[in-house]
Protein backbone atom coordinates (compact mmCIF):
# COMPACT_ATOMS: atom_id res chain seq x y z
CA UNK A 1 0.00 0.00 0.00
CA UNK A 2 1.24 3.56 -0.83
CA UNK A 3 1.73 5.81 2.11
CA UNK A 4 0.48 8.99 0.09
CA UNK A 5 -0.48 9.71 -3.72
CA UNK A 6 -0.74 12.58 -5.42
CA UNK A 7 -3.20 12.98 -8.65
CA UNK A 8 -4.62 15.31 -11.02
CA UNK A 9 -0.88 16.95 -10.81
CA UNK A 10 1.42 18.61 -13.59
CA UNK A 11 4.63 16.82 -12.52
CA UNK A 12 7.49 17.95 -13.95
CA UNK A 13 10.22 15.45 -12.47
CA UNK A 14 13.70 16.86 -14.30
CA UNK A 15 14.51 12.84 -15.23
CA UNK A 16 14.76 12.79 -18.83
CA UNK A 17 13.69 9.40 -19.36
CA UNK A 18 10.34 10.49 -18.11
CA UNK A 19 10.02 14.30 -18.00
CA UNK A 20 5.98 14.74 -16.90
CA UNK A 21 3.85 12.96 -15.14
CA UNK A 22 -0.16 13.49 -13.36
CA UNK A 23 0.22 10.90 -10.56
CA UNK A 24 2.92 10.03 -7.84
CA UNK A 25 3.23 7.40 -5.82
CA UNK A 26 4.85 7.12 -2.67
CA UNK A 27 5.92 5.15 -0.31
CA UNK A 28 8.55 4.84 2.70
CA UNK A 29 9.57 8.40 2.09
CA UNK A 30 10.72 7.45 -1.57
CA UNK A 31 9.37 7.62 -4.77
CA UNK A 32 7.63 4.49 -5.84
CA UNK A 33 6.14 5.41 -9.46
CA UNK A 34 3.87 7.61 -11.68
CA UNK A 35 0.77 7.33 -13.37
CA UNK A 36 -0.17 3.87 -14.58
CA UNK A 37 2.28 2.23 -12.54
CA UNK A 38 0.53 3.31 -9.14
CA UNK A 39 -2.54 4.48 -9.97
CA UNK A 40 -4.60 1.29 -9.44
CA UNK A 41 -2.81 1.05 -5.88
CA UNK A 42 -3.95 1.57 -2.73
CA UNK A 43 -3.03 4.55 -0.65
CA UNK A 44 -3.35 5.75 2.59
CA UNK A 45 -3.98 9.05 1.75
CA UNK A 46 -4.95 10.30 -1.49
CA UNK A 47 -4.69 14.14 -2.56
CA UNK A 48 -6.18 15.62 -5.29
CA UNK A 49 -3.83 18.25 -6.52
CA UNK A 50 -6.61 19.72 -8.81
CA UNK A 51 -4.06 20.93 -12.15
CA UNK A 52 -1.29 22.29 -9.04
CA UNK A 53 2.72 22.06 -10.41
CA UNK A 54 4.51 19.10 -8.48
CA UNK A 55 8.22 19.84 -8.96
CA UNK A 56 11.60 17.95 -6.64
CA UNK A 57 12.17 19.94 -3.46
CA UNK A 58 14.02 23.15 -3.80
CA UNK A 59 18.11 22.95 -2.63
CA UNK A 60 20.25 26.09 -1.20
CA UNK A 61 23.83 24.89 -1.70
CA UNK A 62 25.10 28.21 0.37
CA UNK A 63 22.89 29.64 3.46
CA UNK A 64 23.49 30.58 7.04
CA UNK A 65 20.99 28.90 8.80
CA UNK A 66 21.44 29.86 12.32
CA UNK A 67 22.81 33.54 11.37
CA UNK A 68 19.48 33.67 9.44
CA UNK A 69 17.35 32.22 12.47
CA UNK A 70 19.01 34.69 14.69
CA UNK A 71 18.61 37.61 13.13
CA UNK A 72 14.57 36.94 13.07
CA UNK A 73 14.61 37.68 16.70
CA UNK A 74 17.11 41.21 16.40
CA UNK A 75 16.61 44.68 15.46
CA UNK A 76 15.66 44.05 11.59
CA UNK A 77 17.28 46.47 9.40
CA UNK A 78 17.33 45.46 5.99
CA UNK A 79 14.44 47.98 4.83
CA UNK A 80 16.00 51.10 6.51
CA UNK A 81 17.30 53.69 3.81
CA UNK A 82 18.57 56.44 5.75
CA UNK A 83 20.86 57.02 8.48
CA UNK A 84 18.50 58.61 10.92
CA UNK A 85 16.41 55.79 10.38
CA UNK A 86 18.75 53.32 12.14
CA UNK A 87 19.03 55.83 14.61
CA UNK A 88 15.33 56.01 15.29
CA UNK A 89 15.25 52.19 15.29
CA UNK A 90 18.13 51.87 17.20
CA UNK A 91 16.63 54.36 19.69
CA UNK A 92 13.08 53.17 19.90
CA UNK A 93 14.90 49.79 20.62
CA UNK A 94 16.66 51.02 23.79
CA UNK A 95 13.53 52.61 25.12
CA UNK A 96 12.43 48.91 25.70
CA UNK A 97 15.47 47.44 27.01
CA UNK A 98 17.65 47.79 30.79
CA UNK A 99 20.15 50.31 30.46
CA UNK A 100 22.78 47.71 30.11
CA UNK A 101 21.51 45.69 27.27
CA UNK A 102 22.54 45.15 24.22
CA UNK A 103 21.04 46.00 20.93
CA UNK A 104 21.84 43.82 18.57
CA UNK A 105 20.14 44.70 14.92
CA UNK A 106 20.80 42.99 11.53
CA UNK A 107 20.86 43.59 7.53
CA UNK A 108 22.02 46.94 7.36
CA UNK A 109 23.13 48.30 3.56
CA UNK A 110 25.50 51.36 4.07
CA UNK A 111 25.40 51.43 -0.11
CA UNK A 112 21.28 52.04 0.37
CA UNK A 113 22.09 54.83 3.15
CA UNK A 114 25.41 56.54 1.68
CA UNK A 115 27.18 55.36 4.59
CA UNK A 116 27.63 53.59 7.82
CA UNK A 117 26.37 54.51 11.40
CA UNK A 118 28.55 55.82 13.24
CA UNK A 119 29.71 55.13 17.64
CA UNK A 120 28.96 58.81 18.27
CA UNK A 121 25.19 58.64 16.03
CA UNK A 122 24.91 55.14 18.04
CA UNK A 123 25.78 56.44 21.14
CA UNK A 124 23.26 58.87 21.14
CA UNK A 125 20.60 56.42 20.44
CA UNK A 126 21.43 53.96 22.09
CA UNK A 127 21.69 55.93 25.73
CA UNK A 128 25.03 54.53 26.02
CA UNK A 129 23.88 51.10 25.42
CA UNK A 130 26.35 48.41 23.82
CA UNK A 131 25.13 48.92 20.21
CA UNK A 132 26.17 45.91 17.47
CA UNK A 133 24.49 45.92 14.17
CA UNK A 134 25.58 43.43 11.37
CA UNK A 135 25.76 44.91 7.58
CA UNK A 136 23.93 42.62 5.74
CA UNK A 137 27.23 41.24 3.95
CA UNK A 138 28.58 39.76 7.16
CA UNK A 139 31.76 40.78 6.42
CA UNK A 140 31.85 44.08 8.37
CA UNK A 141 29.90 45.48 11.36
CA UNK A 142 28.80 49.24 13.35
CA UNK A 143 29.28 49.36 16.83
CA UNK A 144 28.86 52.12 19.59
CA UNK A 145 31.83 53.21 21.42
CA UNK A 146 30.76 50.70 24.51
CA UNK A 147 31.39 47.89 22.23
CA UNK A 148 34.81 49.18 21.11
CA UNK A 149 35.43 49.94 24.66
CA UNK A 150 34.13 46.15 25.81
CA UNK A 151 36.32 44.71 23.03
CA UNK A 152 39.42 46.95 22.56
CA UNK A 153 38.99 47.95 19.68
CA UNK A 154 39.08 51.59 20.60
CA UNK A 155 43.30 51.03 20.98
CA UNK A 156 44.17 47.80 19.05
CA UNK A 157 45.91 47.33 16.17
CA UNK A 158 44.44 46.13 13.02
CA UNK A 159 44.05 42.25 13.64
CA UNK A 160 45.58 40.01 10.34
CA UNK A 161 42.42 39.28 7.71
CA UNK A 162 40.79 42.55 9.35
CA UNK A 163 40.55 46.18 9.47
CA UNK A 164 38.99 48.66 12.36
CA UNK A 165 37.98 51.84 10.35
CA UNK A 166 39.50 54.99 12.14
CA UNK A 167 39.28 59.16 10.81
CA UNK A 168 41.72 61.08 9.94
CA UNK A 169 42.58 61.96 13.45
CA UNK A 170 43.51 58.30 13.83
CA UNK A 171 40.15 57.62 16.51
CA UNK A 172 38.19 54.50 15.71
CA UNK A 173 34.61 55.24 14.02
CA UNK A 174 32.99 51.93 15.19
CA UNK A 175 33.04 50.31 11.60
CA UNK A 176 34.75 46.72 12.22
CA UNK A 177 35.44 44.92 9.37
CA UNK A 178 36.47 41.40 7.65
CA UNK A 179 38.14 39.88 10.83
CA UNK A 180 37.97 42.60 13.12
CA UNK A 181 34.86 41.77 14.02
CA UNK A 182 35.82 38.84 15.81
CA UNK A 183 37.03 41.21 18.53
CA UNK A 184 33.07 41.80 18.88
CA UNK A 185 31.89 38.21 18.54
CA UNK A 186 34.34 37.08 21.32
CA UNK A 187 32.44 38.76 23.82
CA UNK A 188 28.70 36.82 22.92
CA UNK A 189 30.04 33.70 21.90
CA UNK A 190 29.62 31.11 22.12
CA UNK A 191 26.22 31.02 22.40
CA UNK A 192 24.20 28.45 23.95
CA UNK A 193 23.13 25.19 21.83
CA UNK A 194 19.26 26.08 23.32
CA UNK A 195 19.34 28.81 21.68
CA UNK A 196 21.07 27.95 18.76
CA UNK A 197 18.75 25.27 18.04
CA UNK A 198 15.51 28.09 18.80
CA UNK A 199 16.93 30.06 15.87
CA UNK A 200 17.17 26.82 13.66
CA UNK A 201 13.60 26.01 14.21
CA UNK A 202 13.04 29.46 13.49
CA UNK A 203 14.54 29.52 10.37
CA UNK A 204 13.30 25.93 9.24
CA UNK A 205 9.53 27.41 9.21
CA UNK A 206 10.70 29.58 6.80
CA UNK A 207 12.63 27.15 4.21
CA UNK A 208 9.47 24.60 4.81
CA UNK A 209 7.33 27.73 3.45
CA UNK A 210 9.53 28.97 0.75
CA UNK A 211 9.93 24.83 -0.55
CA UNK A 212 13.22 24.30 0.66
CA UNK A 213 13.95 20.68 1.03
CA UNK A 214 18.03 20.60 1.35
CA UNK A 215 20.55 23.42 2.50
CA UNK A 216 23.86 23.96 2.91
CA UNK A 217 24.89 25.74 6.35
CA UNK A 218 27.96 27.40 5.14
CA UNK A 219 30.12 27.40 7.73
CA UNK A 220 30.05 26.16 11.48
CA UNK A 221 32.41 26.38 14.60
CA UNK A 222 35.22 28.75 15.15
CA UNK A 223 35.15 31.25 12.45
CA UNK A 224 33.46 34.42 10.60
CA UNK A 225 30.40 33.10 10.91
CA UNK A 226 30.41 30.23 13.30
CA UNK A 227 28.18 30.07 16.57
CA UNK A 228 29.75 27.75 18.96
CA UNK A 229 32.15 25.29 19.37
CA UNK A 230 29.81 22.49 19.42
CA UNK A 231 27.68 24.07 16.72
CA UNK A 232 27.02 20.47 15.57
CA UNK A 233 25.02 19.83 19.00
CA UNK A 234 22.17 22.57 17.71
CA UNK A 235 21.29 20.89 14.88
CA UNK A 236 21.10 17.59 16.34
CA UNK A 237 18.90 19.21 19.17
CA UNK A 238 16.76 20.95 16.83
CA UNK A 239 16.62 17.20 14.62
CA UNK A 240 15.47 15.04 18.00
CA UNK A 241 12.92 18.15 18.65
CA UNK A 242 11.21 17.17 14.64
CA UNK A 243 12.26 21.28 14.20
CA UNK A 244 15.11 20.42 11.53
CA UNK A 245 12.84 20.28 8.67
CA UNK A 246 14.98 20.23 5.27
CA UNK A 247 17.90 18.18 4.95
CA UNK A 248 21.15 20.08 6.32
CA UNK A 249 24.70 19.95 5.04
CA UNK A 250 27.25 21.02 7.33
CA UNK A 251 30.57 23.24 5.98
CA UNK A 252 33.24 22.82 8.54
CA UNK A 253 34.81 26.15 9.22
CA UNK A 254 38.81 25.81 8.21
CA UNK A 255 39.27 27.49 11.19
CA UNK A 256 38.22 23.92 13.13
CA UNK A 257 41.13 22.48 11.32
CA UNK A 258 43.72 21.25 13.49
CA UNK A 259 46.96 18.95 13.19
CA UNK A 260 46.35 15.50 13.69
CA UNK A 261 48.82 12.36 14.84
CA UNK A 262 47.12 9.72 12.46
CA UNK A 263 49.06 6.57 10.83
CA UNK A 264 51.91 8.26 8.51
CA UNK A 265 50.37 5.93 5.56
CA UNK A 266 46.94 7.70 6.20
CA UNK A 267 47.77 11.10 5.00
CA UNK A 268 45.81 12.68 7.43
CA UNK A 269 47.35 15.32 8.74
CA UNK A 270 45.15 18.24 9.15
CA UNK A 271 41.01 17.91 10.16
CA UNK A 272 39.01 17.78 13.11
CA UNK A 273 38.74 15.10 16.06
CA UNK A 274 38.31 11.73 15.07
CA UNK A 275 39.27 12.25 11.46
CA UNK A 276 35.93 12.85 10.75
CA UNK A 277 35.14 14.45 7.15
CA UNK A 278 32.96 15.33 4.32
CA UNK A 279 29.84 12.49 3.93
CA UNK A 280 29.78 11.68 7.86
CA UNK A 281 26.11 11.50 8.90
CA UNK A 282 23.19 10.20 6.55
CA UNK A 283 20.23 11.86 4.45
CA UNK A 284 19.11 14.07 7.08
CA UNK A 285 22.13 15.53 9.24
CA UNK A 286 25.57 15.09 7.41
CA UNK A 287 29.05 17.21 7.23
CA UNK A 288 29.94 18.95 3.85
CA UNK A 289 32.82 19.99 2.70
CA UNK A 290 35.58 22.22 4.73
CA UNK A 291 34.85 25.99 4.12
CA UNK A 292 37.67 28.21 4.01
CA UNK A 293 37.27 32.05 3.42
CA UNK A 294 39.99 33.89 1.07
CA UNK A 295 38.98 37.20 0.52
CA UNK A 296 36.02 39.74 1.80
CA UNK A 297 33.12 41.05 -0.04
CA UNK A 298 31.90 42.95 -2.95
CA UNK A 299 29.45 44.71 -1.26
CA UNK A 300 32.09 46.07 1.08
CA UNK A 301 34.71 46.52 -1.38
CA UNK A 302 37.32 43.80 0.03
CA UNK A 303 36.95 41.20 -2.42
CA UNK A 304 40.59 40.34 -4.10
CA UNK A 305 40.81 41.68 -7.56
CA UNK A 306 43.62 41.89 -10.15
CA UNK A 307 42.53 45.73 -11.22
CA UNK A 308 41.39 47.80 -8.00
CA UNK A 309 37.74 48.74 -7.44
CA UNK A 310 36.54 51.88 -8.36
CA UNK A 311 37.35 53.75 -5.44
CA UNK A 312 39.26 51.31 -3.68
CA UNK A 313 42.19 48.87 -3.53
CA UNK A 314 42.52 45.39 -4.38
CA UNK A 315 40.85 44.05 -1.28
CA UNK A 316 41.84 41.58 1.77
CA UNK A 317 42.72 38.25 2.14
CA UNK A 318 41.52 36.77 5.05
CA UNK A 319 45.49 34.53 5.99
CA UNK A 320 48.66 34.99 4.02
CA UNK A 321 47.65 32.99 0.48
CA UNK A 322 49.96 30.48 1.05
CA UNK A 323 48.67 29.23 4.47
CA UNK A 324 45.29 29.07 2.69
CA UNK A 325 46.40 27.00 -0.41
CA UNK A 326 48.47 24.89 2.14
CA UNK A 327 45.28 24.29 3.93
CA UNK A 328 43.28 23.65 1.06
CA UNK A 329 45.64 21.07 -0.10
CA UNK A 330 46.14 19.44 3.37
CA UNK A 331 42.09 19.34 3.45
CA UNK A 332 41.88 17.63 -0.24
CA UNK A 333 44.16 15.13 0.99
CA UNK A 334 42.77 13.78 4.47
CA UNK A 335 39.57 13.40 2.04
CA UNK A 336 37.72 16.57 2.04
CA UNK A 337 35.39 18.53 0.17
CA UNK A 338 37.13 22.29 0.02
CA UNK A 339 34.33 24.82 -0.37
CA UNK A 340 36.50 28.20 -0.96
CA UNK A 341 35.26 31.30 -0.80
CA UNK A 342 36.57 33.40 -3.49
CA UNK A 343 34.83 36.45 -4.85
CA UNK A 344 37.32 38.66 -6.36
CA UNK A 345 38.57 37.06 -9.66
CA UNK A 346 42.66 37.51 -7.71
CA UNK A 347 41.20 35.07 -4.77
CA UNK A 348 39.46 32.81 -7.70
CA UNK A 349 43.41 32.65 -9.35
CA UNK A 350 44.34 31.43 -5.75
CA UNK A 351 41.20 28.65 -4.94
CA UNK A 352 42.37 27.38 -8.72
CA UNK A 353 45.85 27.08 -7.66
CA UNK A 354 44.99 25.21 -4.78
CA UNK A 355 42.74 23.03 -6.59
CA UNK A 356 45.49 22.44 -8.95
CA UNK A 357 47.97 21.64 -6.68
CA UNK A 358 45.71 19.53 -4.92
CA UNK A 359 44.73 17.20 -7.38
CA UNK A 360 48.75 16.68 -8.53
CA UNK A 361 50.10 16.06 -5.38
CA UNK A 362 47.09 13.46 -4.12
CA UNK A 363 44.81 12.65 -7.62
CA UNK A 364 41.25 12.09 -6.20
CA UNK A 365 38.83 12.21 -9.28
CA UNK A 366 35.29 13.94 -9.20
CA UNK A 367 35.97 15.75 -5.50
CA UNK A 368 33.04 18.84 -6.89
CA UNK A 369 35.72 21.08 -4.94
CA UNK A 370 33.42 24.78 -5.03
CA UNK A 371 34.21 27.85 -5.24
CA UNK A 372 31.89 29.78 -2.73
CA UNK A 373 30.50 32.49 -4.67
CA UNK A 374 32.31 33.68 -7.87
CA UNK A 375 31.31 36.99 -8.25
CA UNK A 376 33.76 38.02 -10.59
CA UNK A 377 35.22 35.93 -12.96
CA UNK A 378 37.53 37.16 -16.13
CA UNK A 379 37.04 34.91 -19.45
CA UNK A 380 40.44 32.82 -19.44
CA UNK A 381 39.55 31.46 -15.91
CA UNK A 382 36.39 29.75 -17.16
CA UNK A 383 37.91 27.00 -18.83
CA UNK A 384 40.25 26.41 -16.37
CA UNK A 385 37.10 25.88 -13.98
CA UNK A 386 35.75 23.53 -16.25
CA UNK A 387 39.26 21.48 -16.80
CA UNK A 388 39.89 21.12 -12.93
CA UNK A 389 36.50 20.16 -12.17
CA UNK A 390 35.64 23.16 -9.71
CA UNK A 391 32.22 23.94 -9.37
CA UNK A 392 30.97 28.07 -9.02
CA UNK A 393 28.31 28.76 -6.47
CA UNK A 394 27.21 32.01 -7.55
CA UNK A 395 24.65 33.49 -6.14
CA UNK A 396 21.79 34.92 -8.36
CA UNK A 397 19.90 37.23 -5.77
CA UNK A 398 22.71 39.23 -5.34
CA UNK A 399 21.72 40.89 -8.64
CA UNK A 400 18.34 42.07 -7.76
CA UNK A 401 19.28 43.70 -4.24
CA UNK A 402 22.67 44.80 -4.43
CA UNK A 403 23.65 44.76 -8.47
CA UNK A 404 23.75 48.24 -8.62
CA UNK A 405 26.19 48.73 -5.65
CA UNK A 406 28.40 46.00 -6.95
CA UNK A 407 28.03 47.15 -10.53
CA UNK A 408 29.62 50.69 -9.24
CA UNK A 409 32.25 48.79 -7.61
CA UNK A 410 33.79 46.76 -11.03
CA UNK A 411 32.94 49.72 -13.45
CA UNK A 412 31.07 48.82 -16.76
CA UNK A 413 34.41 46.78 -18.28
CA UNK A 414 33.75 44.17 -15.54
CA UNK A 415 29.95 44.01 -15.22
CA UNK A 416 30.08 41.28 -18.04
CA UNK A 417 32.33 39.26 -15.06
CA UNK A 418 29.58 39.86 -12.47
CA UNK A 419 27.98 36.82 -11.09
CA UNK A 420 27.80 34.78 -14.16
CA UNK A 421 25.65 31.39 -15.02
CA UNK A 422 25.33 31.37 -18.65
CA UNK A 423 29.41 30.86 -19.43
CA UNK A 424 29.72 28.34 -16.97
CA UNK A 425 26.90 26.37 -18.55
CA UNK A 426 28.23 27.22 -21.96
CA UNK A 427 31.84 25.59 -20.27
CA UNK A 428 30.10 22.50 -19.13
CA UNK A 429 29.79 23.55 -15.37
CA UNK A 430 26.90 22.89 -13.65
CA UNK A 431 26.15 25.44 -11.35
CA UNK A 432 24.02 24.94 -8.38
CA UNK A 433 21.35 27.34 -7.05
CA UNK A 434 22.10 29.23 -3.44
CA UNK A 435 21.59 31.94 -1.43
CA UNK A 436 23.88 33.31 1.29
CA UNK A 437 20.79 34.22 3.40
CA UNK A 438 20.17 36.65 5.32
CA UNK A 439 22.82 37.97 2.83
CA UNK A 440 20.20 38.57 0.29
CA UNK A 441 17.06 36.71 0.37
CA UNK A 442 16.35 33.27 0.49
CA UNK A 443 13.28 32.26 -1.32
CA UNK A 444 14.42 29.79 -4.15
CA UNK A 445 11.75 30.75 -6.85
CA UNK A 446 13.68 34.23 -6.55
CA UNK A 447 17.16 33.26 -6.86
CA UNK A 448 15.41 31.61 -10.01
CA UNK A 449 13.49 35.12 -11.56
CA UNK A 450 16.81 36.40 -11.22
CA UNK A 451 18.89 34.15 -13.12
CA UNK A 452 16.39 34.30 -15.55
CA UNK A 453 15.80 38.28 -15.65
CA UNK A 454 19.32 39.67 -13.87
CA UNK A 455 18.02 42.50 -13.51
CA UNK A 456 19.13 45.01 -10.03
CA UNK A 457 16.37 46.83 -7.81
CA UNK A 458 17.46 49.77 -10.22
CA UNK A 459 16.17 48.68 -13.26
CA UNK A 460 19.37 47.70 -14.45
CA UNK A 461 19.99 44.31 -16.32
CA UNK A 462 22.98 43.67 -15.56
CA UNK A 463 25.38 41.20 -18.05
CA UNK A 464 22.52 40.11 -19.83
CA UNK A 465 24.80 37.27 -22.15
CA UNK A 466 24.61 35.58 -18.68
CA UNK A 467 20.89 34.78 -18.36
CA UNK A 468 19.78 31.48 -18.44
CA UNK A 469 16.18 29.47 -19.52
CA UNK A 470 13.58 28.80 -16.70
CA UNK A 471 14.39 25.34 -16.61
CA UNK A 472 17.77 25.61 -16.52
CA UNK A 473 16.86 27.96 -13.52
CA UNK A 474 14.92 25.01 -12.09
CA UNK A 475 17.65 22.42 -12.39
CA UNK A 476 20.49 24.98 -10.42
CA UNK A 477 18.04 24.54 -8.16
CA UNK A 478 17.07 21.15 -7.58
CA UNK A 479 19.26 18.82 -9.47
CA UNK A 480 22.05 20.20 -9.82
CA UNK A 481 22.39 21.33 -5.80
CA UNK A 482 22.03 17.47 -5.05
CA UNK A 483 25.08 17.06 -7.73
CA UNK A 484 27.10 19.35 -5.78
CA UNK A 485 26.90 17.34 -3.12
CA UNK A 486 27.04 13.72 -4.50
CA UNK A 487 23.38 13.08 -3.63
CA UNK A 488 22.44 13.45 -7.52
CA UNK A 489 21.70 9.52 -7.14
CA UNK A 490 19.04 10.15 -3.87
CA UNK A 491 17.16 13.82 -4.99
CA UNK A 492 16.99 16.68 -7.13
CA UNK A 493 15.04 14.62 -9.72
CA UNK A 494 11.34 13.07 -8.95
CA UNK A 495 12.65 9.79 -10.39
CA UNK A 496 11.21 5.89 -8.82
CA UNK A 497 13.44 5.34 -5.37
CA UNK A 498 14.39 8.82 -4.68
CA UNK A 499 13.71 10.62 -1.50
CA UNK A 500 10.28 11.92 -2.03
CA UNK A 501 11.36 15.61 -1.62
CA UNK A 502 8.42 17.50 -3.08
CA UNK A 503 6.93 21.36 -3.70
CA UNK A 504 3.71 21.73 -4.87
CA UNK A 505 3.13 24.97 -6.45
CA UNK A 506 0.19 27.18 -7.89
CA UNK A 507 1.51 27.63 -11.32
CA UNK A 508 4.46 26.29 -13.15
CA UNK A 509 7.70 27.63 -12.87
CA UNK A 510 8.94 26.98 -16.94
CA UNK A 511 5.96 27.24 -18.65
CA UNK A 512 4.45 30.54 -16.52
CA UNK A 513 8.29 32.22 -16.33
CA UNK A 514 7.32 35.11 -18.23
CA UNK A 515 4.43 36.05 -15.38
CA UNK A 516 7.53 35.97 -12.83
CA UNK A 517 8.53 33.02 -11.55
CA UNK A 518 9.11 35.15 -7.89
CA UNK A 519 5.64 35.38 -7.64
CA UNK A 520 4.52 31.73 -7.71
CA UNK A 521 3.19 30.23 -4.25
CA UNK A 522 4.49 27.95 -2.74
CA UNK A 523 1.09 25.63 -1.51
CA UNK A 524 3.10 22.34 -0.22
CA UNK A 525 6.25 21.40 0.93
CA UNK A 526 7.26 17.67 1.58
CA UNK A 527 10.43 16.15 3.09
CA UNK A 528 10.28 12.19 2.25
CA UNK A 529 6.81 12.52 1.75
CA UNK A 530 5.75 13.91 4.67
CA UNK A 531 4.41 17.53 4.59
CA UNK A 532 6.96 19.73 6.42
CA UNK A 533 4.51 23.30 5.00
CA UNK A 534 0.81 23.38 3.73
CA UNK A 535 -0.48 20.18 5.04
CA UNK A 536 -3.49 21.62 5.68
CA UNK A 537 -3.81 22.95 1.63
CA UNK A 538 -3.41 19.28 1.11
CA UNK A 539 -5.99 18.54 3.12
CA UNK A 540 -3.93 16.21 5.38
CA UNK A 541 -2.95 15.76 8.81
CA UNK A 542 0.63 17.68 10.02
CA UNK A 543 2.77 14.70 10.18
CA UNK A 544 5.70 17.01 10.47
CA UNK A 545 6.93 15.69 13.87
CA UNK A 546 7.45 12.58 12.66
CA UNK A 547 10.76 13.86 10.77
CA UNK A 548 12.75 13.54 13.70
CA UNK A 549 12.21 9.32 13.47
CA UNK A 550 13.37 9.01 9.90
Amino acid sequence: MLDLKLTRARVRTLDDDRPHATTVGIVGGRILGFDDDVADLPARTVVDCQGAAVVPGFGDAHNHMAWFGQSLSELPLEDVTTLEGIYDAVAAKARTLPEDAWIVGSGYDDTVMGAHPDRNGLDRAGGGRPVWLKHRSGHMCAVSGAVLRLSGAENAPDPEGGVIVRDSHGDATGLLQERAQELVTALVMPYPVTELADALGRASRVYASEGLTHVVEAGIGHGLVGRSPVEVAAYQLARDRGELLPRVELMVAADNMHPLDAHADDGITTGIDLGLRSGFGDDRLRLGPMKIWLDGSLIGRTAAVTEPLCGHGHGVYQNPPEQMRALVVAAHRAGWRVAAHAIGDDAIDLALDAIEEAQRAHPRPDMRHRIEHAGVVRPDQLPRIAALGAVPVPQPRFLYTVGDAMAASLGPDRVPWLYRHRSFLDHGIRVPGSSDRPVAPGAPLQGMESMVERTSSGGAVLAPGERVTAEQALRAYTIDTAWVGHDEHRRGSLTPGKLADIVVLDRDPVDTAEQGIGSIRVLATLVGGVPVHGADTLGIADTSTALHHT
